[in-house]
C-alpha cells in the first residue's frame, strides 16, 4: 500500500472532506474484510495437512478460513491458498512511504541535463551478482526494449551502459567498474533464499566502501522484489528500487544524483581522479 500522489508523483496530493482514511480489506462486497494468502507447509497432502493450513490462518486472524486450493509439492510439501475474513484495519494516515524527492524526465530531459553538466557521457555498469542468474531485472532496465512500454537505459545517448550479465562475483564487479571509470553501479537480486540477497548487497557495499575513498565511490544501485526502499542506508548503497520500477524513474534518479547533487565528475577531473 502507499500513499496517494498528486499530478506530478512526488508528494502526497491534498486531502479532501471525503478521503476515507480507514479501509478494511475487499473480497466480495465492500468492507467485508475478505482476503487470500498462500504458503507451503513441510507436510504431506492430506485431509490432516488442509486442517492444519485451516488452523495457521486461523491463528493470523482469518475467521473463517477457508482451504480454497491444495496441491502437493512432491512427497512431503504441500502448497495452499486459504480464503478468510481479516477483522484488521488499516489507517492510511499512519502508512510510512518513502517519497521520491526528484521529477521523473523524459529521455530527451536526461540527455540534455547529463550532457550539459558532464560535456561527456555518463557510464552505467550492470549486473546480477553472487549465484544470482536472474538477468530479467536487469535487462528491464538497461536492454534497450526496456520495461513497461519504456526504452532501457541503451536507449540513451549520453549514458553508456555496461550490462555484465548473471553471477557476477563482487571483485569482479569491483574492477570492472573501476575499468569503465564508473559513475553508477545497478545491482539486481532476485534470488532471496536465507536473504541471500541482503549479505550480497552488504557485501558489495563494504567492497567498493574499500576500494574506493568516499568522494569518489560510484553511486550504489540495487533492486529486486523483496527489497524495501528504506533499507539503503542499512544496506550501505545509495538507492534501493522495488518491483515495478521503470528504466526512467532510475535514469531521472541518476541524474538527480550525479547531476544535480554533483556528484559525478566532468571528462577532465574524472581522468585526474583515477
Amino acid at each position: 500500500m502507499s500513499a496517494d500522489t498528486g499530478p506530478s508523483g512526488t508528494g502526497p496530493s491534498a486531502a479532501g472532506p471525503s478521503d476515507r482514511r480507514v479501509v478494511r480489506p475487499y473480497g466480495d462486497t465492500t468492507g467485508d474484510g475478505m482476503v487470500q494468502v498462500s504458503f507451503t507447509l513441510p507436510i504431506a497432502h492430506d485431509r490432516r495437512a488442509e486442517g492444519a493450513a485451516a488452523q495457521l490462518a486461523n491463528k493470523m486472524g482469518l475467521d473463517p478460513a477457508m482451504v480454497v486450493h491444495a496441491k502437493a509439492m512432491g512427497p512431503d510439501f504441500t502448497f495452499f491458498v486459504v480464503y478468510g475474513r481479516s477483522n484488521h484495519l488499516v489507517d492510511t494516515s499512519l502508512v510510512e512511504v518513502v517519497e521520491r524527492p526528484y521529477p521523473l524526465l523524459s529521455p530527451k530531459e536526461i540527455n540534455l541535463a547529463v550532457k550539459k553538466a558532464l560535456r561527456r557521457r555518463l557510464v552505467v555498469v550492470g549486473a546480477c551478482i553472487g549465484s544470482d542468474a536472474h538477468t530479467v531485472g536487469i535487462d528491464a532496465i538497461l536492454n534497450i526494449k526496456g520495461f513497461a512500454g519504456e526504452k532501457g537505459l541503451e536507449y540513451y545517448r549520453e549514458l553508456r551502459v555496461v550490462n555484465l550479465g548473471a553471477q557476477v562475483s563482487v571483485p569482479e564487479l569491483v574492477a570492472r567498474t573501476r575499468e569503465e571509470r564508473a559513475d553508477a553501479v545497478l545491482v539486481s537480486q532476485v534470488v532471496t533464499q536465507r536473504d541471500a540477497h541482503i549479505l550480497n548487497t552488504m557485501e558489495m557495499s563494504a567492497a567498493f566502501r574499500e576500494a574506493y575513498p568516499t568522494a569518489r565511490r560510484p553511486v550504489l544501485v540495487i533492486g529486486g522484489p523483496r527489497f524495501e526502499e528504506k533499507q539503503a542506508s542499512r544496506l550501505g548503497v545509495d538507492k534501493v528500487f522495488t518491483r515495478g520500477t521503470t528504466p526512467g524513474e532510475v535514469a531521472s534518479y541518476l541524474v538527480h544524483e550525479l547531476v544535480d547533487n554533483g556528484r559525478a565528475t566532468t571528462k577532465s577531473s574524472q581522468k585526474e581522479s583515477v
